[in-house]
């Protein structure tokens, strides 16, 4: 039987997940695709956490993507902004401090959904 609007909600995919877990990462804060992932229980979908990110443009609500960075604390997202320079500066307009493409003070910054959303 085909879901229909009276069969209930219409069903979430992954992207809507995922999107919905980074809008909860406070301002000033940052967290990793593979924490993401993980605490969706996708253990190793950090690489289609970095493409949910790259959907974000598409979202439907604001997704702060630039707060998703690798588990380094380097800034792979910074090529799929219009400059290179966007997601260095959206994060430092937070009080972020970036150098060198990487996150200053990343421990200390971390923010894991798991430990956080409990």
């Amino acid at each position: 039987m085909k879901p229909t609007a009276s069969n209930g909600p219409e069903p979430r995919n992954f992207f809507q997940d995922v999107h919905e877990v980074v809008r909860l990462i406070p301002a000033g804060r940052v967290s990793t695709y593979g924490t993401i992932a993980h605490y969706l229980g996708a253990r190793h979908g950090a690489r289609t956490v970095g493409y949910a990110m790259m959907a974000a443009h598409t979202a439907e609500q604001y997704v702060p993507a630039h707060r998703v960075v690798n588990r380094l604390g380097h800034l792979t997202g910074r090529l799929h902004y219009d400059s290179p320079f966007a997601m260095q500066e959206a994060l430092e307009a937070e009080g972020v401090r970036v150098e060198d493409d990487r996150v200053v003070d990343f421990a200390k910054l971390f923010w894991d959904p798991a430990a956080e959303l409990v």
